[in-house]
């Protein structure tokens, strides 16, 4: 992930099951948008319910856009014959917030480590090919302090710059938390600082 940019990719629903065969092993690949890492281990749970005659529900996650922070469970399979390589899609799709989780029904035939690394890359392949990725975009808010007098002005800077505002207090003294694109920030805080009236202060 571009550490530049102030966009980055993910999915906006999860995926649909997708079914990928191998000599008579089924594998079953999921895609998931997520926001913290509190919401894996429920859909992992959900996933053994669904299939419960899998001998493993293998999974990997990504999270964070500055900051990335990631993990790949094998889940009883050989060492990273299969998070690593469900990992190694996440990546290759270029997304974050996302869990990619594989579930494997074992027919009968083994198929030796290479084998497994190549089935599970397949199943979260065909996964992220089968979701929806989009484009989001990073974005910090700013809280503006200033007088009712100063409003027009504020407001006029906003709207010609086509700020986003979040939410608005507008009384004697007017309070307005406003969002703006990363890249942007220090475009914002320029206008803003002119008008030596106004308090900024970025609070996310």
């Amino acid at each position: 992930m571009d550490k530049l940019s102030d966009t980055y990719r993910t999915l906006s629903k999860p995926s649909e099951e997708i079914l990928f065969k191998e000599k008579k092993s089924k594998f079953f690949g999921y895609a998931f948008p997520i926001q913290n890492e509190d919401e894996v281990k429920p859909i992992i749970e959900s996933l053994r319910k669904k299939h419960h005659t899998a001998g493993h529900v293998c999974y990997a996650w990504q999270l964070g856009t500055e900051q990335i922070r990631y993990r790949a469970n094998d889940d009883g399979e050989p060492n990273n014959s299969a998070g690593q390589p469900i990992y190694g899609q996440i990546q290759a799709f270029d997304l974050t917030n996302v869990l990619v989780a594989v579930a494997r029904i074992f027919g009968g035939t083994k198929l030796g480590v290479g084998g497994l690394i190549a089935a599970y890359r397949t199943g979260a392949q065909l996964a992220l090919e089968n979701a929806d990725i989009i484009e989001k975009t990073l974005e910090k808010q700013f809280q503006l302090t200033f007088g009712y007098d100063d409003m027009d002005k504020v407001m006029r800077i906003i709207k010609q710059k086509r700020f986003t505002i979040v939410s608005q207090q507008l009384e004697m003294n007017c309070r307005l938390i406003v969002s703006v694109r990363k890249s942007e920030t220090d475009r914002f805080q320029d206008f803003f600082q002119i008008l030596h009236k106004v308090q900024l202060k970025q609070i996310s």
